[in-house]
């Protein structure tokens, strides 16, 4: 598990989004509805890090920030659709470290939820591992840092080019259709997606070398789709 995080959000499709997203980084979510029952979750178990709506029924975010934050030092980004700069204001004031405007992109979230998740265990004194993840044919990912190496030189990978990577390598168990990969990682569902993912595919295949017919890491499985298939060392 990477971390436990709190998501107080009371707008399904929202919520399920970025619960789903944070899951699938070994994340465990907790998601709460209303600002009444994010407290009460909060109160009863151990988070690091917390994500909470300003507009929420029972009790609003800014008091639910104050609360938690007369309880607890750990990071607290705002997720808003309130983008007044006396809204930002008072909810950094009152104990927020991040205030993150909707609609947003995954990617960001994630990155900050990492930044500041970075930082709050060095305040704790907590070292950090080496997150990186070495495969036979000179691939290394550093997922901490967001990062692709082959034969140690560093590759420029799109933010969505690193993210369909990110999905295959970690399900390497499965095999995803063009469509579950644009779901997963444009967070959408249409058919034009198909052809999106294909073109993003044939660029993540240049980029490592990796030839159609004699894959070392994406594999097409015809009439399928595609998978991982490179080898830890």
């Amino acid at each position: 598990m990477q971390a436990r995080i709190l998501l107080v959000e009371d707008d399904p499709e929202i919520a399920r989004v970025v619960r789903d997203m944070f899951v699938r980084e070994k994340y465990e979510v907790s998601w709460a509805t209303t600002g009444l029952e994010g407290w009460g979750d909060f109160q009863a178990m151990t988070y690091d890090l917390v994500l909470v709506d300003l507009m929420l029924p029972e009790m609003d975010g800014f008091t639910l920030c104050k609360n938690i934050r007369l309880k607890s030092d750990i990071p607290m980004i705002i997720i808003s659709a309130r983008k007044e700069d006396e809204d930002k204001i008072e909810g950094l004031h009152l104990g927020a470290d991040d205030y993150v405007a909707k609609p947003f992109s995954l990617a960001e979230l994630k990155a900050r939820v990492e930044s500041h998740l970075r930082r709050w265990r060095r305040y704790q004194g907590i070292p950090e591992e080496m997150n990186q993840t070495t495969y036979l044919h000179g691939l290394t990912i550093d997922w901490d840092q967001g990062q692709v190496m082959l034969h140690d030189k560093k590759i420029m990978l799109t933010v969505k080019e690193f993210e369909l990577l990110s999905v295959l390598v970690k399900h390497s168990d499965r095999i995803f259709s063009k469509g579950d990969l644009y779901e997963h990682v444009w967070s959408q569902v249409e058919a034009g997606g198909v052809h999106t993912v294909t073109v993003h595919i044939k660029s993540l295949r240049e980029k490592l070398a990796d030839p159609v017919k004699t894959p070392k890491f994406i594999q097409t499985v015809w009439g399928q789709g595609y998978r991982f298939v490179g080898e830890c060392v």
